[in-house]
């Protein structure tokens, strides 16, 4: 094989690219979606990874997932909005902030949140969301 320098440096380019490949950032794919671990009627992407779960809060169940190439300041992916729709969901653009998104389907109200790298997804019944003001005059 030292004969051939050629062939040596041939291997070597090969490894070369094999690393720089693997090494490389993926965008997500949007392609496949399951449902969420605290809704299973909410999809979120099979290529995200639950990283944790709240428990023990009744009126707060949120899970995060974390998922390379996810982009705080930039919207929600076609992809997975239409998929969000297409299970059922309705945004209710008037409530988002942001990067939160809020989703209505039936008597549930989901908000998901983008972040750099993860997003959560937050479970709350109608109702529990809301706080009222009282302004009492005395």
């Amino acid at each position: 094989m030292l004969n051939r320098p050629w062939l040596h440096a041939l291997l070597v380019f090969g490894v070369v690219c094999l690393l720089l490949t693997g090494c490389m950032k993926s965008e997500p794919s949007w392609s496949s979606f399951e449902g969420a671990a605290n809704d299973k009627t909410f999809p979120v992407p099979k290529e995200a990874n639950r990283t944790d779960r709240t428990s023990g809060n009744s009126k707060l169940d949120y899970v995060r997932y974390s998922m390379k190439g996810l982009k705080e300041d930039e919207q929600i992916p076609e992809a997975y909005l239409n998929k969000i729709k297409e299970w059922g969901w309705k945004e209710k653009t008037e409530e988002a902030e942001g990067n939160s998104h809020v989703f209505e389907k039936q008597s549930r109200v989901i908000n998901l949140t983008i972040h750099k790298d993860y997003f959560t997804v937050t479970v709350l019944t109608k109702g529990k969301a809301t706080v009222e003001s009282v302004d009492t005059d005395l």
